[in-house]
């Protein structure tokens, strides 16, 4: 199991060439995803940047949320907000990113992130793409 934050769960079904192949690469690696209930609120905001940019149908955005939240059933949790408070008093990452640090953290776990500032505040929960498929 590991924990993969909205932009990893969105290059698997938001195609963006080399982020999609990485994104499957890891799926293949490890299917086993569990992520926060929040990514949903942010998977949302990025289909609606889609559509507001004419990339995306309304239909479209549907189907690929009904088929994310298909994905990631079973596979959410909730997160004690103490705990993220205490990552947020500990670094500079705002509480949606402490969010999937601290699932990591309490499933022990890593975090599969592309974001380049949970990877440096975080290095001992967090690992980037690139590392998660060179150890696995």
């Amino acid at each position: 199991m590991i924990v993969v934050d909205t932009n990893v769960i969105s290059y698997i079904f938001l195609p963006s060439q080399e982020l999609t192949t990485t994104a499957q690469q890891i799926f293949r690696q490890d299917s086993n995803w569990a992520a926060p209930l929040l990514w949903r609120s942010e998977f949302r905001n990025v289909l609606a940047l889609y559509m507001r940019r004419q990339q995306m149908s309304l239909a479209e955005a549907k189907i690929i949320m009904r088929d994310a939240e298909a994905m990631m059933t079973g596979f959410e949790h909730t997160i004690a907000s103490a705990t993220v408070i205490s990552l947020v008093d500990s670094s500079s990452c705002s509480a949606y990113d402490c969010e999937f640090v601290a699932l990591a953290q309490d499933l022990n776990v890593p975090l599969v992130t592309f974001d380049k500032k949970i990877l440096a505040e975080f290095g001992s929960t967090a690992v980037s793409p690139s590392q998660f498929l060179s150890i696995h």
